[in-house]
């Protein structure tokens, strides 16, 4: 075992009518939440740079293809996997979507099987590296499976054999990089760089389909302990069905953040009043804690969506800006600076018990004469916790509208609830998104 060859066979023998109808159900889902990401993303500064970029670029397969995964992924909305610290959507979904948009006559079926391939070979390469661990050493686990991802989307979507699978896969392992560096400022180039990490799973698997050959042992060479420090566990890449594991993301937010500010949100829908709170004190995962304990930098949008004590904030102040992807102002209001100011977050051992598979938290609030506490294992659009399609809509809704419009919002669902059961589907919503990126 390799860990290469057997997820090339499982990717190029993969069929849809295989998957089960909740497997396909959940997939269905997932499509209609990225798509709200991806044409979200597209108001963001960060966005704007990207497509005024991408319209600058010639406007190649490639280039697309980088483009819209870069833009779901910046979205901060989009799935996880959580024991691999992956986020596979972003990348696989959009890659599926703009690769089969390209052929003259594309089966659904072979869009959802690449789909499903890609998830696999994200989260199987992420586990294998153990996402959870290597993270927190500056190797970001989505950008180094992004080009691994894509290839095992284009290799089903052509439904190239076994052993060119495998040599696609392989190539995209060689040229994947494992990080962008720490980034201390407000930058663009961390999409920017993610999005060219899955193009090139796309160059990977145009090269294995025109002949080139790769060393398919890669995962079992001196390479990733010798350069990375990372000693495969390719007994991980066997996990299935991963995507059953997939969680979807109730708010922009990282999801670090997301346990201690739900047990927040419960305590506040339990009757808790905002006013009343004179103290938090936010218990985490100790590998968290240093990405979440920290304010915030006015113009910088990572500081925000990464900063524990202001996503309390705004859970009890202003609960409406949730979904919010451009948190950044000029200057932070005054409440939420005072709230903030009454967070002490630390970390808890105790907390461990079952990660990385959950992240949970638990949080300690004191008003001016009791104590509340409340622990989270497991948030909204967790497998434990799973989003309906209600839940998903609705989300969909307030993300993509304000884009959009109403009736613009409605005209993006309509196909892309139906983008797995229909080629014309797949068509519509492409030039949907294509037009919400001004091209």
């Amino acid at each position: 075992m390799n860990g290469i060859d057997d997820l090339a066979a499982a990717i190029a023998g993969l069929r849809v009518d295989a998957a089960g109808a909740e497997i396909l159900a959940k997939l269905r889902l997932h499509v209609v939440d990225t798509v709200g990401a991806w044409i979200a993303a597209t108001r963001t500064a960060e966005g704007q740079a990207l497509l005024a970029f991408w319209r600058s670029s010639g406007r190649t397969l490639h280039d697309d293809l980088a483009t819209h995964c870069a833009l779901a992924r910046l979205s901060e909305v989009d799935d996880i996997h959580l024991a691999s610290m992956t986020t596979p959507g972003s990348v696989v979904i959009p890659a599926a979507m703009t690769l089969a948009s390209n052929l003259p006559n594309p089966d659904p079926g072979d869009v959802a099987a690449a789909m499903l391939a890609g998830y696999e070979a994200m989260i199987g390469l992420g586990l294998a590296i153990k996402g959870p661990q290597v993270l927190y050493r500056g190797i970001w686990p989505t950008y180094f499976a992004a080009g691994f991802g894509t290839a095992a989307v284009a290799a089903r979507l052509w439904r190239l054999d076994a052993r060119q699978t495998a040599h696609a896969l392989a190539l995209a392992l060689t040229w994947a990089s494992p990080s962008v560096g720490q980034h201390h400022a407000p930058t663009t180039g961390r999409w920017l760089s993610v999005g060219h990490a899955a193009r090139n799973g796309l160059h990977a698997a145009q090269a294995a389909q025109a002949g080139f050959t790769a060393d398919t042992n890669v995962l079992q060479s001196p390479l990733l302990p010798d350069v990375y420090g990372i000693k495969p566990e390719l007994a991980a890449m066997s996990t299935t069905p991963a995507f059953a594991q997939v969680s979807l993301k109730p708010w922009c937010a990282a999801r670090q953040t997301m346990a201690a500010t739900q047990a927040l949100r419960e305590l506040l829908d339990g009757g808790l009043r905002a006013a009343d709170i004179t103290e938090i004190a936010a218990a985490v995962l100790p590998p968290h804690l240093k990405m979440t304990d920290h304010g915030v930098k006015p113009g910088d949008r990572a500081s925000f969506i990464t900063s524990l004590p202001y996503q309390l904030a705004v859970a009890a102040l202003q609960p409406e800006r949730a979904l919010v992807l451009n948190p950044s102002a000029a200057a932070l209001p005054p409440a939420l600076a005072s709230f903030m100011a009454k967070v002490k977050v630390s970390a808890d051992e105790s907390l461990l018990t079952d990660y990385p598979a959950a992240w949970p938290a638990c949080v300690t609030v004191k008003t001016g004469s009791s104590t509340h506490e409340k622990s989270v294992h497991d948030v909204p659009g967790d497998p434990a916790r799973p989003f309906n399609e209600a839940d998903v809509l609705g989300k969909f809704r307030r993300l993509v509208a304000p884009v959009l419009g109403g009736e613009g919002c409605e005209g993006v669902l309509a196909p892309g609830q139906s983008v797995l059961q229909s080629a014309q589907s797949l068509a519509a919503l492409m030039r949907e998104i294509e037009a919400a990126c001004g091209a």
